[in-house]
């Protein structure tokens, strides 16, 4: 099947099943257009054992798309963008202590109790995995995506502060865990023995570090490029020649380009949108970027509903994910509280906020991308499945519930 083919049938699905959610379901786009789209996959897998020819053609579709490839390559950049370019710099900055510990320091908690538990696990149902294997799950695992639940949140009236600190963390958190994941992947490759700690350590801040300064730098290049002309479309095209071309130069330089991509999108939608663009400029900027979050949210959230297509069923591992659903739940209420605690001396915190930003913390996409891009030796196939399980569980039972939740809280005080 060809790329126009794969990318048509896609697009129609989408539009179909954001029909149907609008229509009939209601629910939030990107969890309605999921549950439909998992609901499909189920449906045409029992419907295999009757008749295999739609199930066989469907499974051969799924497996024609290489989720990894189209998230990490291509739409990660725009989403990241995207969500930065609506981020106010001043709050950011109002925020930015408890927005940087909770996407460093709970990161790198979150990555090593999940890591750990999850090797004792396989280590109690003896399956022979090593620890770094399990690390790395701890690190792709660990990311939280705020693409559902924002939405959600706001009709919740949670206080904007909070707001500010869930979409901040997101967006940091998901650069800093693929460095993590990078790091980790690195150290897996060359083997436990063969590390030298000032290697990783240079690594590690050559993605972190060297992102973020190169993502400035494409931030200023716009800025000086943008403010010498007056034409929306021109202004556009330059803003996804930021996004295309530097997340490609970012892969060259090895540097992370998801953090450039969120620096690159906090200074166009600060110092670009508000002080050099025109009325008429800056109202299709912001929509023509809300507009590529919303498609490609959809398209994420669809091609999450049919990847269970392709995962292998194991009943060892299903109930080791589902294990694994509380001990994630568990790693991000330590990795929320202990920083909060940590900052709480300074900085004044809102009232149920380490309650709210653990069960608001859902895991995405890029979860399952990055778990797709483990090799076969690295147990691809097991980590794949509890992956898809607590993305699964996080999206349909936190996101759906999320909004409930934060209004009892919130009408207790």
């Amino acid at each position: 099947m060809g790329t126009s083919e794969i990318i048509t049938i896609i697009i129609v699905l989408t539009a179909v099943f954001a029909y149907i959610n609008h229509r009939v379901i209601k629910w939030p786009p990107t969890i309605g257009i999921m549950v439909i789209s998992l609901s499909a996959s189920i449906l045409l897998a029992a419907l295999g054992e009757y008749n295999p020819f739609f199930s066989n053609k469907a499974i051969k579709f799924a497996a024609s798309i290489d989720f990894q490839d189209v998230l990490m390559n291509f739409m990660l950049s725009f989403l990241l963008f995207a969500g930065a370019i609506h981020i106010d710099a001043d709050k950011l900055k109002k925020e930015r202590w408890p927005i940087l510990v909770l996407s460093t320091i709970g990161i790198v908690l979150s990555t090593t109790i999940v890591g750990g538990v999850t090797w004792l696990l396989f280590q109690a149902f003896q399956l022979p995995v090593q620890f770094i294997y399990c690390l790395l799950f701890g690190a792709l695992i660990s990311p939280t995506d705020p693409i559902a639940v924002l939405a959600i949140l706001k009709k919740a009236n949670i206080p904007a502060t909070l707001e500010l600190k869930i979409s901040g963390e997101s967006l940091f958190n998901d650069g800093v865990a693929v460095v993590v994941f990078v790091t980790l992947m690195d150290v897996a490759r060359s083997g436990a023995s063969a590390v030298d700690i000032l290697v990783v350590g240079k690594l590690f801040l050559q993605e972190a570090i060297g992102g973020m300064l190169f993502g400035a730098l494409l931030g200023y290049i716009g800025y000086y490029a943008l403010r010498s002309i007056d034409d929306y479309k021109v202004e556009i095209l330059v803003t996804l020649a930021i996004v295309m071309g530097g997340y490609s130069i970012a892969g060259y330089l090895h540097v992370s380009g998801p953090l450039a991509m969120v620096v690159a999108g906090i200074i166009t939608g600060n110092k670009v949108k508000d002080e050099i663009l025109s009325h008429i400029s800056r109202d299709y900027l912001v929509k023509f970027w809300e507009l590529i979050d919303e498609i490609l949210n959809a398209v994420l959230f669809l091609l999450i509903g049919l990847e269970l297509l392709t995962i292998k069923i194991n009943a060892t591992v299903l109930l080791i994910g589902a294990i694994s659903i509380s001990v994630v739940m568990m790693a991000r209420w330590v990795s929320v509280y202990f920083p909060i605690l940590l900052l709480r001396y300074k900085i004044k915190f809102e009232k149920h906020a380490v309650a709210i930003l653990t069960w608001g913390g859902l895991r995405g996409g890029l979860s399952v991308a990055l778990a797709l891009s483990l090799s076969p030796n690295m147990h691809r196939d097991e980590f794949l499945l509890i992956t898809y399980m607590i993305v699964v569980f996080s999206i349909l039972v936190q996101g759906l519930t999320i909004g409930g939740f934060t209004r009892r809280l919130l009408s207790r005080t």
